[in-house]
């Protein structure tokens, strides 16, 4: 049998050939997603991890509007040199409230799943206004208007509540506050309330004077708030990170 020919006869003919690929397609895909419909849960369980408050996660909003996910990851790989430089290989669970998630992006400089408590407030700041002071070799742009732009909170109500809608647990009603005062505690579960996202946003950027600057709030307060919390809120020391892959 002349296989050869069979195959030029198949791709020379494009209605078979969109209907081969349909199929392939079609297989491949019910192999992939069948097995999630028989299982409850693919996100394991970690203890530790929590939604964003509403500065950290005004924060991740400037920290996408300036396209900062282009060049830095926020996915650990499994692997020893990975392991080596960054810590602990990511958790799924650790990305169930990112929307959307930052894995898989490219890495031009370096992963930050782990950077929030590896520098301090200040390092950040200048790294951001003046990339060249804090590490000569690196290839970031400049971005000093972070630092003289205040920070529009006029809409955080109404961002937390979309992220609401996918699921991300802040708070409206006071069943929904209880809720998260058994998973979080009532302290996180105060930080979640919707209604008291403007108060809580204010309290935690003057206590944490992100900028160095306690006479606004800029844009830089919440996104060094929100580069301060990455990686923190697991305690690794209790999951094993013996499963990573060497390269021989």
């Amino acid at each position: 049998m002349n296989f050869n020919f069979k195959h030029e006869w198949i791709e020379t003919n494009i209605g078979l050939m969109s209907v081969l690929t349909m199929l392939a397609i079609s297989v491949g895909g019910l192999v992939e997603i069948a097995p999630l419909f028989f299982i409850d849960e693919t996100i394991e369980k970690v203890e530790g991890v929590r939604p964003y408050t509403p500065l950290e996660q005004r924060g991740r909003d400037i920290y996408q509007r300036e396209g900062c996910y282009a060049c830095h990851s926020q996915m650990i790989r499994p692997f020893r040199d990975e392991k080596l430089r960054y810590g602990h290989y990511s958790l799924a669970a650790e990305s169930q409230y990112d929307h959307p998630f930052q894995w898989g992006s490219k890495r031009t400089g370096p992963d930050l799943a782990r950077v929030g408590g590896k520098y301090s407030n200040e390092w950040h700041v200048q790294h951001m206004v003046a990339p060249r002071s804090m590490v000569p070799e690196s290839v970031m742009p400049n971005y000093p208007w972070l630092l003289s732009t205040p920070l529009d909170i006029s809409d955080i109500t109404n961002r937390l509540k979309a992220l609401r809608k996918v699921g991300v647990p802040y708070s409206l009603s006071q069943a929904e506050y209880d809720a998260n005062v058994t998973k979080f505690g009532e302290t996180v579960a105060g930080q979640l309330h919707i209604p008291d996202a403007q108060k809580n946003l204010i309290e935690q950027a003057n206590f944490g004077n992100y900028d160095g600057d306690r006479t606004g709030i800029s844009e830089m307060d919440a996104l060094v708030a929100y580069l301060q919390v990455l990686g923190t809120m697991v305690d690794f020391s209790k999951y094993t990170d013996d499963a990573f892959v060497e390269f021989r």
